[in-house]
């Protein structure tokens, strides 16, 4: 009973918070917190799963999903993304019998080496940019179906001259069925406030986001799907680009969509679909489709594969490793790397 009150407020908890901020990206600060750095993840076109089978990577962006299981596992992540930008994650998990399982991680964004430059064009210096963001994540399975999970982030940003802090948290919960095979997670993610601004300006709001994310294992194939619903706390996300419009060929005027095709653009731009193909247990073949990736980054004349990823991940003796590579624009894809080991496969085994 104690068990079923806890999972009732958390979620009635994050019902509330959803009315907290309705912002989207480009509105916000430390948007680079939004970003995957797991190449699972990446492949499968979202910035979460809703998976529980242990894999490090997933959890600094779903705590629900912590467990002892995971006890001792390290990932670290590397992101190739576009000109001289970099950016990656390094996470650590370790349970303690009175304490929880927990999972320590670290987040960064380069953004590389500017230029000084005056107003005729003479440069005088560089100067760098870069953001950076420590989690500690906590989990707890209430039975052995339902679990929660909490991550506290401390974000340090120093764009030139210009320095900020802020705290947030998330919280989410998980359900798993008994087969382990269906999962569907709630999250709300990035809830807190600047406390040092930049420049001494106003404080800025924080990228907040409402999710859920389920997926299911087939029971005759070895095939997982994955459904990915974004920013639940607002249903608007589309963005008018004035270079961008359709228009009559005669007349020249916007030709504005009917109410049914405005309705389905904006469904679908929450939504997320991602697939993995497990072939046995050290190997995979993974996809993804991102709508609105593909409908706000596509070039009209010639949209080729903006908004789908893809990826794979195989295992090597004590290591996992993945690879993924995802269309955001035609000048370039990011790629994604990821390794992850058990450190409790190295110790010797007592005889």
């Amino acid at each position: 009973m104690r068990k079923k009150a806890i999972l009732v407020l958390f979620f009635i908890s994050v019902y509330f918070i959803s009315d907290i901020n309705a912002q989207i990206g480009g509105d916000n600060t430390y948007e680079f917190l939004n970003l995957t750095s797991s190449a699972r993840i990446a492949a499968m076109g979202g910035d979460f799963l809703a998976v529980s089978d242990n894999d490090i990577t997933l959890a600094p962006s779903n705590p629900s999903i912590i467990s002892p299981e995971m006890h001792n596992r390290l990932g670290v992540c590397y992101v190739d993304f576009f000109s001289d930008i970099n950016y990656g994650c390094a996470a650590y998990s370790r349970t303690f019998n009175k304490l929880g399982s927990f999972v320590a991680s670290m987040q960064y964004i380069n953004y590389g080496k500017f230029d000084y430059a005056e107003v005729s064009g003479e440069r005088y210096g560089t100067f760098y940019a870069g953001e950076n963001a420590l989690s500690l994540g906590w989990g707890r399975q209430l039975d052995s179906s339902f679990s929660i999970g909490s991550n506290l982030k401390f974000v340090y940003s120093s764009l030139e001259s210009y320095k900020s802090f802020g705290v947030l948290v998330d919280v989410a919960g998980t359900y798993n069925s008994r087969d382990r095979r269906f999962t569907v997670s709630l999250i709300a993610k990035n809830i807190g406030r600047q406390l040092i601004v930049y420049d001494g300006g106003n404080i800025e709001p924080l990228p907040f986001e409402l999710q859920v994310g389920l997926s299911q294992r087939l029971k005759h194939l070895p095939f997982r799907y994955s459904i990915l619903i974004n920013h639940l706390e607002k249903w608007d996300l589309k963005y008018d680009d004035s270079n961008n419009m359709n228009t009559d060929p005669i007349s020249g005027e916007v030709v504005k969509d009917s109410g049914f095709e405005d309705f389905a653009d904006n469904f679908m731009r929450h939504i997320v679909l991602g697939g993995e193909l497990l072939l046995g247990k050290n190997f995979s073949i993974r996809g993804g489709y991102n709508y609105q990736r593909r409908q706000e980054l596509k070039v009209a004349s010639k949209t080729a594969t903006v908004g789908f990823s893809w990826g794979f991940g195989f295992r090597v003796s004590k290591f996992h490793f993945s690879y993924a590579r995802s269309t955001y624009h035609l000048n370039g894809s990011p790629n994604y790397i990821t390794v992850t080991t058990n450190l409790s496969d190295f110790y010797k085994k007592k005889n």
